[in-house]
């Protein structure tokens, strides 16, 4: 059984909850400026995009990386940046209204509070958010977020590789090393991993080679705070 537990430490959370740290800035900039704009598509107006790519600095999508290959930045160069959009018109902190984002009444309440934002945000992105819809493989793997949490919990104490987690899950030694290399990695990565990493569960350890085969994967203090699992009795004593 999946549980969250309340959690009143809100430094905790912008230390290792990129996405919902990335979130809270958003609805500081809405609340501030009365709104974000629009363009004609939904998405957010280049002027926030540019400025949540310098806000966000987020690893893979900071400012230097994406101009670097754009001379614009529009809302599908910073894939966190929509993720988050739907997010929050999925669970109604914001709408958009006459050509802007808005905060609701209950997005308003949320200003200032990342905690509170966490246990809102951190739910519903791991366990109802479509991962896979924007993924290269868009198959959720076998399995649910009880046996993944439960697997990770015990396995990712120390430092381990993305394809080890799926061989200890499946029970299959995959047949060519990589995170892409088989559609098990492949769905796994995108729609289990990243998101983990993206609330703040899981840190990403790059190698020095850079291979997504080889990057380790192991578990933040925000899990154990957060988390109530099957399987804690175990690690506990373990």
């Amino acid at each position: 059984m999946i549980e969250f537990k309340s959690i009143d430490n809100a430094e905790l959370v912008l230390r290792h909850s990129l996405f919902v740290k990335s979130t809270a800035l958003t609805l500081d900039y809405c609340a501030e400026h009365g709104g974000i704009g629009l363009t004609a598509s939904k998405g957010f107006k280049r002027t926030f995009v540019d400025w949540a790519a310098r806000a966000f600095d987020w690893p893979g999508y900071t400012s230097e990386d994406l101009y670097a290959v754009n001379k614009v930045l529009n809302e599908m160069d910073l894939p966190p940046l929509g993720f988050i959009r739907e997010a929050l018109l999925a669970l109604k902190i914001g709408r958009h209204y006459k050509g802007e984002f808005k905060l609701t009444r209950s997005g308003k309440e949320l200003v200032g509070n990342p905690a509170q934002l966490f246990g809102i945000m951190a739910p519903f992105f791991l366990f109802e958010f479509d991962h896979w819809a924007y993924s290269r493989r868009p198959t959720a793997p076998m399995g649910n977020w009880d046996i993944f949490l439960n697997v990770i919990n015990v396995e990712a104490q120390t430092a381990i590789t993305g394809v080890e987690l799926v061989e200890k899950i499946y029970g299959v030694k995959q047949k060519e090393k990589g995170l892409f290399a088989n559609p098990e990695s492949a769905s796994f990565f995108s729609g289990v991993l990243q998101p983990l990493c993206w609330v703040g569960f899981l840190e990403e350890i790059k190698v020095a080679n850079n291979y997504f085969a080889d990057r380790l994967y192991v578990k933040t203090p925000l899990w154990k705070v957060a988390l109530r699992l099957d399987t804690d009795h175990y690690v506990h004593n373990k």
